[in-house]
């Protein structure tokens, strides 16, 4: 293993064991509608991504799901979740074993931590509206994700020497218009569908926000 694929590893589970809170192991031993939630994320999550499409080794393309994993259990738990579906990726060979690391950074925690970044900002300083919530912090969230995802994932094979950025831009990033709106659209039908029928399922909506005090962002 290289420099690089040890580093990744580092970084990955040094964040996931300074993020991860206290209450969740608790909270998940003792209640059963949570622990079908977090395991039904996981599910989802690897059905998701085992469709991959495979232009090079290393410059494959999935779809994310990563604001829906973080709008609905915050940016500590969605880091945690997100991981799980790369280790058993990794254990059927779908992804390499020595790149898991480097591939847990760009494709779950930094995506993470950026979609929960925009969230914030939407919160923050926008008006808090339903439509809002949906389109800025769900349906637009999901495409810069996706943005940030690419740019991570072309960064790394960059840096270790495994393609040229020519190579990389005419045969990766070309890509990126082609998975942006699929991607923003679902993140925000799911989040859309589970607002309205679960919206307990959502750790970053509440009605007091979004619909009782949607005229006053302050508020």
């Amino acid at each position: 293993m290289t420099i690089l694929q040890w580093g990744g590893y580092l970084v990955w589970l040094g964040i996931l064991a300074f993020s991860l809170p206290r209450e969740f192991w608790p909270k998940f031993r003792a209640e059963k509608d949570y622990q079908h939630l977090v395991l039904a994320s996981v599910v989802v999550l690897f059905l998701l991504w085992s469709l991959r499409a495979g232009i090079a080794e290393g410059l494959q393309v999935h779809f994310l799901a990563i604001t829906v994993l973080v709008l609905s259990h915050g940016w500590r738990i969605a880091g945690l979740i997100g991981s799980f579906p790369l280790i058993f990726l990794s254990a059927i060979g779908l992804v390499s074993w020595q790149d898991t690391g480097l591939h847990a950074l760009t494709g779950v925690i930094f995506p993470v931590l950026f979609s929960y970044a925009v969230f914030l900002f939407s919160y923050r300083f926008m008006a808090r509206h339903l439509f809002v919530y949906i389109f800025v912090a769900a349906f637009l969230n999901g495409a810069l994700t996706m943005i940030i995802h690419l740019l991570l994932t072309s960064g790394w094979m960059y840096l270790a020497g495994h393609y040229s950025w020519s190579y990389i831009v005419d045969n990766y990033l070309v890509l990126l218009p082609l998975l942006l709106f699929p991607e923003a659209l679902i993140n925000g039908m799911a989040m859309t569908l589970l607002v309205v029928y679960k919206p307990e399922w959502v750790r970053t909506f509440a009605d007091r926000d979004y619909i009782n005090s949607s005229n006053n962002k302050d508020e």
